[in-house]
């Protein structure tokens, strides 16, 4: 933990899903890629950012040990904190921020940082862009513009005007206090969003911008997107010596 006097941003990681489609019998997360589990890899680009002052992994019911000993053994130096995730993907968030409340609700925390296990090719600039544009604006997402669809170039949007024409990614970022206003809100309404953002847009009048997302940024899905996986981190590593190693 990298705490400063002054606010920070937290960085969380969810793993708390299934693996069905990509031929797992368990949790994805802690599948082989590249030799270390698919969620260290974004454990690890998080650990080293100074933008990010604590790192959080949401892992899933009756998981808490195989996520504490994949850290220990895979990034024995990463500082991380362990959360237990809920039976859906907008439970598991709500849960990490209660857990985080008191320090969003003292003004510690700035910016909460939501990323995907299952999306372990993340550039470490992907996650410094997201605390930047929410920061500035409040909410920061990365998309892809759809086959056949003009592109708008590097030009920071609202997602509202772009929905139907982008492909979203993670990381997605946002300011903490109305982060957990807009769950807490929505828990009050029963209320649960498909993604983040869309929580956000409905309890809040935070600005949600979108950035350039990356290509190279895929998740894994299918057995076939592990070998692409593999192919596209052995290249980050080939062109950063030192890159995934601890």
């Amino acid at each position: 933990m990298r705490v400063s006097s002054k606010p920070y941003a937290v960085g969380v990681v969810l793993a708390a899903g299934l693996g069905s489609r990509v031929g797992a019998d368990g949790n994805k997360a802690y599948l082989q890629v590249a030799d270390r589990a698919m969620v260290s890899w974004s454990l690890d680009t998080l650990s080293q950012l100074a933008d990010v002052a604590r790192v959080v992994l949401v892992y899933r019911q009756g998981e808490r040990g195989l996520a504490e000993d994949t850290v220990s053994r895979e990034l024995p130096t990463a500082t991380v904190e362990f959360v237990e995730g809920g039976d859906s993907r907008h439970a598991s968030e709500f849960n990490v921020l209660r857990y985080l409340a008191a320090d969003i609700e003292s003004g510690a925390i700035d910016v909460v940082l939501i990323h995907d296990a299952a999306r372990p090719v993340a550039g470490a600039d992907m996650f410094v862009t997201a605390v930047s544009v929410a920061r500035e604006y409040g909410g920061a997402i990365p998309a892809l513009p759809l086959p056949d669809v003009v592109n708008a170039g590097d030009r920071i949007e609202s997602p509202r005007h772009t929905a139907t024409l982008v492909r979203v990614q993670t990381p997605q970022a946002f300011r903490a206090a109305p982060l957990l206003q807009a769950y807490r809100t929505a828990e009050h309404q029963r209320f649960e969003a498909t993604d983040t953002s869309s929580c956000v847009e409905a309890f809040t009048d935070v600005e949600v911008r979108t950035f350039p997302g990356e290509q190279r940024n895929i998740k894994v899905t299918y057995a076939r997107d592990i070998a692409i996986a593999e192919h596209l981190l052995a290249d980050r590593i080939s062109s950063h010596p030192g890159a995934g190693s601890r």
